[in-house]
């Protein structure tokens, strides 16, 4: 069945309901970005593969709206689908909301999963729409009828995370939980997102490509706690475990129902990260906190031994890394190395590392014009070969037992032109003055990101796509609640925290740089103004110094240069015992000078 006759079913499907609009988000019930492919119906819909997109589709017009990772992309897989690209999170853009007031009248029916929304979007979508007379309906699935091959709900066994690489046993958690509820004067909390429920009950899975989930729901009160999963998706050995520990097993399915007989409860609803079928379930003889959730917050800290194992993490990585592009350069030209081929040679050298357990995303490996394309995705259609004349850009990752991985380089493998030299160069200071800030507790994301943005806004350079985002410890990619980006969120980042620091410069139809290393916060040495926060790189892995226009460079960001390479030798010399790619490392970290 090809786009437009998909369109076409969904349209004799929304008159059968006498629906005016359908809007599919593209999400599972726990509003995950890595999703089982049951639930990927924004891509089935509308052959649009990326990770952020609505799709509305009315019975005269099918519109698709991403943001600025994805412009390119999606035009190019939007092509004979019949689905117009809408711009979102750009100046000027035109949102859901005012398309449909533009296009529906009032008594018109918009409609859409109340399964797959969050509860904020509904709430938002509703109060806008019915204000203009235009009724909402929440309670249709239209897509299910029509995917008739649709993929059934993953029956994998989820295992228990070993207390050796969690650092804190459940019951530990449990009490963490308990007490920020109390702090708040609440009793209970939801837990929904998956990697929220895998961090509170040390709980990992392979249901989900790329990340270490399994599709469950949990809930906590004072006395309580509730996991609602198929139980024959447990071990038996960990089912019993749990029940020692007084976890209340339920059926996967029993968890909407359980959640509509609750009465008189105080109970933390996250707004952003829950669905709106979670809240609707509710009765209004609760009382609900509309906050971030308190799992949230307590997953994103991590504590010490996290964060030492998430530093041998990235020696591994870095030691994957190091042979990859070794690998690289020693190959290049030869004529059949293409983007695929260099991601899959990526993963080869993070298998051989202890505590691999496959990759944290789908690595992005773009070659010239491709390495402007945000996250690009190589395909049979789309893969091309390497080639010295041209940038190189690799951004990828690996889930292990005790870290998280998230890299980018960018290089060149033959003479870089003086555009090139400089933009990378330009794109390094960005890099280096958010790796390098020092700022008070407090701080907001939105702060850092403009003083990351500095180097480039003085050039007239700017970058769509956020600075820093949060990273999971054996868990997603991208985690919440705080982000480094011009939009505000009032998530402070604190001590703990890890995030990447990825600035870019992408000129379409030529090339892509980015440098994206991982940032562990940690506490400065300034006090006498009070408490100060700064940034320790854990990433590890050569910067191309070919790229690099040392008299474009302060002697403060030169230093850093160099002291960051002399870290990447001295860490990562131990782990290679290869000679040439020993020799090799040994000149890429080799100091750098300012001309005299």
């Amino acid at each position: 069945m090809i786009i437009s006759e998909r369109i076409s079913g969904l349209r004799e499907e929304m008159k059968k309901y006498q629906i005016d609009a359908y809007l599919i988000t593209g999400t599972d019930p726990h509003l995950s970005e890595y999703i089982p492919y049951r639930w990927k119906t924004r891509e089935w819909i509308s052959g649009f593969s990326g990770s952020y997109g609505r799709v509305l589709v009315t019975m005269d017009d099918a519109l698709l709206w991403t943001d600025t990772r994805y412009f390119i992309q999606a035009a190019e897989e939007l092509i004979g689908s019949g689905i117009s690209l809408m711009k979102d999170r750009v100046p000027g853009a035109v949102s859901v909301e005012e398309w449909v007031l533009k296009n529906l009248e009032p008594g018109n029916k918009f409609a859409f999963d109340g399964s797959t929304i969050s509860t904020a979007e509904a709430f938002r979508l509703t109060s806008i729409l019915t204000a203009n007379g235009i009724t909402i309906e929440a309670d249709h699935d239209l897509v299910g009828p029509i995917w008739l091959d649709r993929p059934i709900q993953s029956d994998s066994t989820a295992y228990e995370f070993p207390l050796n690489y969690a650092g804190k046993s459940r019951t530990e958690r449990f009490d963490m939980v308990r007490k920020a509820l109390l702090v708040k004067n609440l009793d209970s909390t939801v837990i929904s997102l998956l990697d929220d429920l895998a961090w509170l009950f040390n709980l990992r899975g392979n249901e989900i490509e790329y990340t270490p989930l399994v599709s469950a729901y949990g809930y906590i009160d004072s006395d309580n706690v509730w996991l609602f999963i198929n139980p024959e998706r447990l071990e038996t050995d960990f089912r019993n475990t749990l029940e020692v520990e007084g976890v209340i097993i339920r059926p996967y399915t029993d968890f909407y129902s359980f959640l509509s007989r609750l009465a008189n409860k105080r109970i933390q609803i996250d707004p952003i990260r829950t669905n709106f079928m979670v809240t609707r379930s509710l009765s209004d003889r609760n009382e609900t906190d509309t906050s971030v959730a308190v799992v949230t917050k307590l997953k994103a800290v991590k504590n010490s031994h996290e964060i030492e194992n998430i530093r041998n993490a990235h020696v591994k990585d870095g030691t994957a890394m190091v042979y990859s592009l070794y690998w690289l350069n020693q190959v290049v030209g030869e004529g059949n190395i293409t983007e695929i081929t260099v991601g899959k040679k990526l993963n080869e050298f993070r298998m051989k590392q202890p505590l691999f357990m496959g990759d944290s995303f789908h690595p992005i490996v773009g070659f010239g014009a491709h390495g402007a394309i945000v996250h690009y995705h190589a395909t049979d259609q789309t893969n091309v070969s390497i080639s010295p004349d041209n940038l190189l850009l690799i951004d990828s990752g690996g889930q292990y037992l005790d870290g998280t991985t998230d890299i980018t380089r960018t290089i060149s493998l033959g003479t870089p032109t003086k555009k090139q030299r400089e933009d990378f160069t330009c794109c390094l200071k960005a890099h280096i003055a958010l790796a390098t800030a020092q700022f008070p507790i407090g701080t907001k994301g939105h702060s850092l990101d403009s003083i990351a943005r500095k180097p480039l806004w003085d050039k007239g350079i700017n970058y769509g796509h956020g600075t820093g985002h949060g990273i999971g410890y054996f868990l997603s990619v991208h985690e919440g609640p705080m982000s480094i980006r011009t939009e505000y969120n009032e998530e402070p980042i604190s001590e703990g925290h890890l995030l990447s620091n990825e600035p870019g410069i992408y000129r379409e139809g030529e090339y892509g740089i980015r440098i994206e290393n991982v940032l562990i916060c940690k506490r400065s040495s300034y006090v006498e103004f009070g408490e100060f926060l700064c940034f320790e790189t854990v990433s590890l892995c050569p910067i191309d110094k070919h790229l690099i226009v040392s008299e474009l460079l302060s002697a403060e960001e030169l230093n850093w240069v160099n002291h960051y390479h002399e870290t990447v030798l001295q860490k990562l010399s131990p782990h290679i015992p290869d000679n040439e790619v020993l020799e090799w490392l040994n000149i890429q970290c080799s100091p750098l000078h300012l001309p005299d």
